[in-house]
């Protein structure tokens, strides 16, 4: 029969193990939210790099490739590739994205909701060529204008971040060129 101490030590296991078991589920469940909260954040108030905010909605682009000397938010990014960044707000309304023929260079446009759900326009899912992409929450009911393909998310909130392939130095300009030409509007 076991004596109090062995009875305590008992009980005090058993509210560990629930308390790791909370915890453990508590952690895989949000982590998610707390990864996208920090980069939502960053973007929005720092996007720019030496202080400058991007408005939601609005995308920017980086002038420069990213470095350990550089203090833009991309600490371990590519060095190959210009980035471009910002949050989507489709609460009021779907957004357009348009995407310039990019001639068959890399890019990718990576769309991130708060769950850590991902999407993609780009070179290895859309193609190089010019297209227009109707961006929009859940729930949102309207008319596909022609020639547009949808991609419909499950929250009003999104991550966006591109990358445009830079080949080397001297084609830093063409590619921040191309990079400028991915535009966001919204839908009227």
């Amino acid at each position: 029969m076991p004596n109090i101490k062995h009875k305590q030590l008992l009980l005090f296991a058993l509210v560990m193990l629930v308390v790791w078991g909370v915890g453990t589920v508590a952690y895989i469940y949000y982590y998610p939210h707390l990864i996208y909260n920090a980069l939502d954040n960053a973007v929005i108030n720092n996007g720019g790099g030496a202080n400058s905010s991007v408005p939601v909605n609005t995308l920017y682009t980086l002038t420069t490739l990213a470095s350990p000397s550089t203090h833009n938010n991309l600490a371990g990014g590519n060095h190959d590739t210009l980035y471009t960044l910002g949050v989507l707000d489709l609460s009021k309304g779907p957004q357009v994205l348009s995407v310039p023929d990019m001639g068959g260079r890399y890019y990718s446009i990576e769309f991130v909701d708060p769950w850590g759900d991902a999407s993609y326009v780009g070179q290895r899912t859309t193609g190089t060529q010019a297209g227009s992409y109707l961006l929009s929450g859940p729930g949102w009911k309207g008319n596909l204008p022609a020639g547009m393909k949808q991609m419909a998310f499950s929250d009003n909130t999104v991550l966006v971040m591109g990358r445009v392939l830079v080949y080397n130095d001297s084609d830093l300009t063409t590619a921040y060129n191309l990079s400028k030409q991915i535009q966001l509007t919204p839908l009227t």
